[in-house]
């Protein structure tokens, strides 16, 4: 079985959607039962809360049901997952300070880069964190995340 942990922030809007988005395309391709997915926050401000309401709606036009709450990464998280999947160069770096912490050292058994790096139709640097936005950032981000998401299933599930 491979894990899966997509971070953000806060874990209510961008992990979240990665989160639902990866599951839908596991669903579509039957292959739901060869992975575990979950999702982060590098912040512990949101710990508990379901995801932003904004893009639960979001998601839902697509028919992708956002079911997670909030928890804060851990640092057994870097042992618990094979790949971990960072929304911006922000939660990037904090994951990779969390693992050199934890390990003493780079290492540690998950893999841990950009989602993005995984995107075909769009050439961007991050997922931009749509919180403070209108509506067009959460369909923008759920696009991106579509992508990335698709990429990721077709490189982990060859």
């Amino acid at each position: 079985m491979k894990r899966v942990l997509f971070v953000c922030l806060g874990n209510i809007c961008r992990s979240p959607a990665a989160e639902g988005v990866f599951v839908h395309h596991l669903i579509q391709a039957g292959a739901a039962d060869r992975f575990l997915v979950d999702s982060a926050g590098t912040g512990s401000w949101h710990v508990g809360r379901a995801a932003d309401p904004r893009m639960r709606a979001a998601a839902s036009r697509r028919g992708i049901a956002l079911t997670s709450q909030a928890r804060q990464l851990e640092l057994a998280d870097l042992e618990r997952f094979d790949h971990i999947l960072t929304m911006d160069a922000t939660n990037l770096a904090h994951v990779q300070t969390l693992a050199l912490e934890r390990m003493g050292g780079p290492g540690g058994q998950a893999r841990i880069e950009p989602l993005v790096r995984y995107c075909s139709r769009f050439k961007v640097l991050e997922v931009p964190d749509p919180y403070y936005g209108g509506a067009d950032g959460f369909e923008h981000v759920l696009d991106l995340l579509d992508d990335a998401c698709a990429g990721l299933l077709q490189a982990l599930d060859v």
